[in-house]
């Protein structure tokens, strides 16, 4: 039942409400998607560049900001010569489109483009605009990564995911659920999730009882953590999809214990969406490069060996409002091995996690989150904890005591925090009743305050 519903699904109604009601090209998209999937890597080097070196001579000719910004740096589109030339391209950071919003706009396109708006970690605004091609081509790269998964459109998916806070209008809300159901999707507000209401949550995936599982990984980590102390085995799903923040590996170590289901790393942000996934092997995360050109710059020593860089975006497809070398606050670590699954896109090896979320050591090294989760993997009194940074040599580290919690338990984390950051730092405790996530439903494990 659960094959033909899938089949009737991708093979009927997508392609009447998609191609048909909506009149967008995003099953063409994704056809072309999974061909150029199966390239080489040098194949897709050469179409990425090609895309880009017509990108940049629309940007100037059409949009104010670079035009204006290559003239002060003494260039023109025929200075950048290939993809080497593109890295030395100023980063365009956040406050930089606030600032030129207007100019960011391609004239031809004036009036003609969609906006969101994406908070960040910040709490800062940014509007952005896009394409309508660029929208379909960002929807067929999701369903492409996420089929990697085995999560492909159609199947039975419960997704763990923000929502709005504020009640939808009835029409809406008749709306939305007759959309996913077409679907075969259950949606559950991440946003809304306590330690009261956690046992609904269970109930829901439980009588849901789906193939697929998507959500947040905070959420998704809060939840198996209150399944697993009450002894309580959930349905059990063949995927688990994470998204939304760096996902360690002892997280995916508890998920794939308490959920029965192997977890794939997926990684996007709003302006852009699917930036890259993890394929059947997980080990690895494919850009997205027939679509959007990924760099990581400014690369520098991690704690514990390897490098971490910014990750720079550019979306190859958004004429209308071309972000260039955008850096969305996020780090990374690279990798040049290529993915025994033959496909030739590109891989990363890790996400680092936001650029927030990398605490400094005295002795200039990063310090990933991922060490945070490690030091806290054997504190059991511990139900929740963060550490933020704010000055270089000190950690604050906020705990809410679970069983057992007291004095022999700051001894135990003060030791295995030692073994991340070393001796040069010290401990502020405070014991709290709550910490809470932030206003975009994520929970954040490190925060670095630094300037």
């Amino acid at each position: 039942m659960s094959a033909w519903r899938e089949s009737l699904f991708r093979h009927a109604l997508f392609p009447l409400y998609e191609s048909v009601l909506r009149r967008r090209a995003t099953l063409a998209h994704l056809a072309e998607a999974e061909r150029n999937q199966w390239c080489s890597a040098d194949e897709l080097a050469a179409l990425r560049w090609g895309k880009l070196e017509r990108l940049l001579a629309h940007c100037w000719n059409e949009v104010p900001y670079y035009r204006r910004r290559w003239k002060e740096l003494g260039l023109e589109p025929g200075d950048i010569r290939d993809a080497s030339d593109y890295a030395r391209l100023p980063v365009l950071g956040k406050d930089e489109i606030r600032a030129n919003f207007d100019d960011l706009h391609a004239r031809s396109w004036r009036g003609r483009l969609h906006y969101k708006t994406t908070g960040g970690s910040t709490g800062e605004p940014l509007k952005f605009g896009y394409t309508r091609e660029s929208y379909e081509r960002r929807i067929a790269a999701m369903w492409r990564g996420y089929a990697w998964a085995g999560a492909r459109m159609g199947r039975r998916t419960l997704y763990l995911w923000g929502a709005p806070i504020v009640p939808s209008s009835r029409r809406q809300a008749w709306k939305d659920r007759a959309y996913h159901a077409a679907f075969n999707r259950r949606m559950l507000n991440a946003f809304l999730m306590s330690e009261a209401n956690l046992p609904a949550y269970a109930d829901a995936l439980d009588r849901f009882r789906p193939e697929i599982i998507v959500g947040y990984i905070g959420p998704l980590v809060r939840l198996a953590e209150w399944l697993r102390a009450r002894g309580r085995r959930p349905h059990r799903a063949q995927a688990v999809l994470g998204a939304a923040e760096a996902l360690h590996a002892p997280q995916r170590a508890l998920l794939e214990e308490v959920f029965g289901a192997p977890v794939y790393n997926t990684y996007g942000c709003r302006e852009f969406m699917l930036i890259a996934s993890e394929c059947e092997q997980r080990d690895g995360l494919h850009t997205t490069a027939d679509h959007l050109h990924v760099e990581l710059a400014d690369l520098r020593p991690s704690h514990g060996g390897g490098e971490s860089g910014d990750v720079v975006v550019t979306d190859l497809y958004n004429p209308g409002m071309p972000l260039l070398r955008y850096a969305n606050g996020d780090m990374a670590t690279p990798s040049s091995r290529r993915c025994s699954c033959g496909r030739g896109l590109p891989l990363l090896e890790r996400i680092d996690g936001r650029r927030l979320d990398t605490l400094r050591t005295p002795a200039g090294h990063l310090l990933p989150g991922e060490y945070i989760v490690y030091a806290f993997l054997n504190v059991l009194s511990v139900k929740r904890y963060q550490v933020v940074q704010r000055e270089l040599d000190v950690l604050d580290v906020t705990l809410v005591p679970g069983d057992g919690f007291g004095e022999a338990t700051l001894v135990q984390i003060r030791q295995q925090m030692a073994n991340a950051i070393g001796d040069a730092m010290a401990l502020r405790f405070h014991v709290v009743d709550a910490i809470p996530a932030s206003a975009s439903g994520k929970f954040r494990v490190a925060i670095c305050e630094l300037p």
